[in-house]
């Protein structure tokens, strides 16, 4: 099985516990990694036979602007959901930084993985 990448994906969205943050949008950096076999695509040249990144990165931002939660525990889960049911994705390891959360870190976040692990040819 091989990956499709996606690094440091920003997107602004209403997240936090504290009442202050649930007023404003702030910026989360999100890296992909999503399982496909990509030998259809490369010997057909053909979009179609495989993972668009751009369309997932274009869901992605409209789903981080339609949805407000107080955790990056909760946004990471429903995102992952999302993503392998719209785009049939076995496996993926999703990783949401969310940066300056704690003055002394430059992020913190979480980093999940969902679905069956693909195994290496």
């Amino acid at each position: 099985m091989d990956l499709v990448l996606i690094e440091s994906l920003g997107v602004d969205t209403v997240i936090g516990v504290y009442d202050w943050e649930r007023t404003i949008t702030q910026r989360l950096l999100l890296d992909l990694e999503l399982a496909t076999d990509i030998r259809p695509a490369a010997a057909s040249d053909d979009i179609a036979l495989t993972l668009d990144y751009a369309a997932i990165c274009e869901r992605i931002i409209a789903f981080a602007a339609e949805h407000d939660v107080a955790l990056v525990e909760t946004f990471a889960e429903r995102l992952a959901e999302t993503l392998r049911e719209e785009f049939a994705i076995a496996w993926l390891r999703l990783t949401v930084r969310k940066p300056g959360a704690v003055p002394a870190a430059a992020a913190v976040g979480v980093s999940i993985q969902r679905g069956r692990q693909p195994e290496t040819q």
